[in-house]
């Protein structure tokens, strides 16, 4: 397989923004979005939907390039079987979706005020009403709608009222549509992976120098949050789908749990997981430190892990499946005497809170999708023992060759005296 430098996702790739008509906020080209929903719309028309509703914040962000921290009230992207979509949130909200979002203003809909946190009635009835009478839902005896059903954010009272003004079509779960449309990232999009990868790598580093016996962890993780925004030299940072994560001692055994107000101890073990975020892409990273000589079954348990990540990545190229990287993993651990039940990796790109993962592909036992040129990975290989634990991973870009590392952290046990 042929080696990729980190720097790029792959030969000939470029950090360069494209001289195109963009967003308002010069994030992605008009044609790129125009790409984006032509491709959802043809997968609708395979489904045989009408329309599809998309309330996944990211979903929101993929096809309009609409960004706000406004996802903890009903929102929504209506996306009838032809033609544009149409943007429905609060007011308050429709009203500035303009400064980041590609539609016109005849696409944005807002709902009044009265409607929040109402017990008697609530935005969806609005945004049903509106959806109907501009005509991007339809309700006939053999109208199908698609519905995000399993998204954050999409409560079953909300559902309630788009179901109870749907009298006459069918309601089915969308099986996360767009998600699996965003599996495979264009050329703009790799590059904000890219870029990504590069705040991951600047905002690991200083988490690592600041993992020292006597320091408080909240300390760690002030460095950290500061780094992840300030992002590197040209190149701004974003606030993380998920907060920095920093289980410690005995904890390490846990995973996603964050941090305290106690201070870290020689002679312990601390992990640190976190996310480089760039336009919304994210590259996550973990890493363990050790203050002291680790414990021999700690030691052990880094080796076994290095190993099945060599493993893993020497078949991680187009055309495997999650299937067997998972198991080129399984069999160097189990080797070494280390077992591990949970996946070792799932898709990544663009990330809200309250999770970076996009919900389609993982690396699992029973993962048959063949990997592709354009998806990318965050393999993380936590190993959770009672009372002590051992976590690294890579974000990882299918390239047309191979894959390529999207950061430069060096891998395996980090021990500082």
């Amino acid at each position: 397989m042929t080696t990729i430098s980190p720097a790029l996702p792959y030969p000939g790739a470029s950090d360069q923004a494209t001289p195109e008509e963009t967003d308002p906020q010069g994030v992605f080209s008009l044609t790129e979005y125009a790409d984006r929903l032509a491709r959802v719309q043809e997968l609708m028309h395979e489904r045989g939907m009408a329309s599809l509703v998309v309330v996944d914040p990211a979903n929101l962000f993929y096809l309009t390039g609409y960004n706000a921290w406004s996802f903890y009230m009903p929102q929504a992207i209506i996306v009838p079987a032809t033609g544009p979509a149409h943007l429905f949130a609060r007011a308050m909200d429709a009203q500035g979706a303009h400064h980041t979002c590609c539609l016109g203003p005849e696409q944005i809909h807002g709902y009044p005020e009265h409607y929040v946190h109402r017990p008697d009635i609530h935005p969806w009835d609005w945004i049903t009403e509106r959806a109907l009478e501009i005509g991007v839902l339809e309700d006939g005896a053999e109208v199908v709608i698609g519905v995000e059903t399993d998204a954050h954010f999409f409560s079953p009272r909300g559902f309630l009222a788009l179901h109870g003004r749907i009298r006459q079509a069918s309601l089915i779960d969308s099986h996360e549509l767009v998600n699996w449309v965003r599996v495979i990232k264009s050329p703009q999009e790799q590059t904000k992976l890219l870029l990504a990868g590069r705040i991951a790598t600047a905002a690991m580093t200083i988490g690592l120098e600041g993992v020292l016996a006597g320091a408080p962890q909240y300390e760690v993780v002030s460095e950290i949050q500061r780094a992840q925004a300030f992002g590197t030299p040209g190149v701004g940072g974003d606030y993380p789908a998920i907060v920095p994560m920093l289980p410690t001692g005995a904890s390490a055994g846990t995973p996603h749990l964050t941090w305290n107000q106690q201070s870290l101890r020689s002679g312990e073990a601390t992990t640190i997981e976190l996310a480089g975020v760039h336009d919304r892409y994210h590259a996550p990273l973990a890493r363990t430190v050790s203050l002291g000589e680790p414990t021999p079954r700690l030691r052990d348990c880094s080796e076994a892990v290095a190993e099945g990540l060599t493993a893993a990545l020497d078949i991680f190229t187009p055309g495997t499946t999650g299937r067997e990287v998972h198991a080129a993993f399984i069999a160097c651990i189990e080797r070494r005497g280390f077992f591990k039940e949970s996946r070792i990796g799932y898709s990544i790109g663009i990330g809200y809170p309250p999770d970076w993962g996009e919900r389609t592909v993982s690396l699992r036992a029973e993962e048959e999708t063949p990997l592709a040129a354009g998806m990318a990975f965050h393999i993380i290989l936590g190993m959770w023992q009672d009372n002590w634990g051992y976590e690294t991973s890579e974000s990882v870009l299918l390239t047309p060759t191979g894959h390529a590392l999207l950061t430069d952290v060096p891998q395996g046990l980090l021990v500082k005296p």
